[in-house]
């Protein structure tokens, strides 16, 4: 419905390369060049920087990429609300999550959205919160899910559903029968912990901070980019770590692993959605409340 040079132009500004915009849009290179050569004659201004194989914005262009989101978003929500009055719902809806949201949250009330809502073709993206809010900025997303709460005053934050951080051994380990441990003995634990810019890293400094220890004073092991590689890892070793008790059900259940408590320690946090303020789009919150109302046992 919408002008196609307009989303060539959105495509390569997302992307700064014309070869991966084309295959995106499955058009040839020129033909993406002769895109936005048409928009800036129309324009009379230059809206990408080429240094040989790289390209840029200019000012022009970042004007461009600000209002051709604007534009797209109104697309997307008119497109809903008249599918709305006939009672039909439909369109795009790209979804970013932290990897524990991801992984162990999500994917039950995605195929439950699906099952209700069949014409929303929806994307889900995994990267850790930072990365997150970078695609939310971008325009990449139009929804983000995180673990903890970061304070980027740029975006809106809503809580979705709470979890909880546990330390967690194999049952194996020959502390796994012990009962609960001193603060001091969890300082001489090696632990396995998540990657910088993970949510999960940052609520459990938050939790450390009152109690007069910093992550740096903890006994890292080793730093790993997935719950599912942590989980792996507890299996072959007697080291420790903090996971989200959405993460570990089953090995409970199958007494793979145990919890161990740390006495003066409870780690409780919220999954949270995440959106830039202002933004009040039809699918995103259609999302939202569908998910909002899910019952997760």
């Amino acid at each position: 419905m919408f002008d196609f040079r307009l989303k060539v132009f959105y495509t390569v500004a997302r992307r700064l390369n014309f070869t991966r915009a084309a295959e995106e849009l499955y058009i040839t290179q020129p033909a993406v060049t002769k895109h936005i050569h048409e928009i800036e004659h129309y324009f009379k201004v230059q809206l990408f920087e080429r240094n040989g194989t790289k390209i840029k914005l200019t000012p022009a262009g970042e004007i461009l990429l600000q209002h051709s989101e604007q534009i797209f978003a109104a697309y997307r929500n008119l497109e809903f609300e008249i599918n709305t009055l006939s009672h039909r719902h439909s369109g795009q809806l790209k979804i970013g999550a932290s990897t524990t949201v991801a992984q162990y949250v999500v994917p039950p009330v995605l195929a439950a959205f699906h099952k209700k809502f069949k014409d929303i073709r929806v994307s889900l993206s995994i990267s850790n919160t930072e990365q997150i809010e970078q695609a939310l900025q971008e325009g990449a997303i139009d929804l983000g899910i995180i673990e903890g709460r970061s304070k980027n005053t740029l975006f809106k934050y809503t809580e979705f559903i709470k979890d909880e951080l546990v330390l967690v051994s194999s049952i194996h380990h020959p502390m796994a029968r012990k009962g609960p441990i001193r603060l001091e003995e969890l300082l001489k634990i090696p632990l396995l912990l998540r990657e910088p810019g993970s949510g999960t890293l940052e609520v459990i400094a938050h939790a450390l901070k009152p109690l007069g220890v910093k992550i740096s004073q903890l006994q890292r092991e080793m730093q790993l980019g997935s719950t599912e590689s942590m989980k792996r890892y507890l299996s072959h070793s007697d080291c420790m770590a903090f996971l989200s008790a959405h993460a570990v059900t089953g090995e409970l259940q199958q007494k793979e692993f145990c919890i161990i408590p740390v006495k003066g320690l409870h780690i409780g946090r919220f999954f949270y959605f995440i959106q830039q303020h202002g933004q009040a789009e039809a699918l995103p919150d259609l999302f939202m409340k569908f998910a909002n109302h899910y019952n997760f046992r």
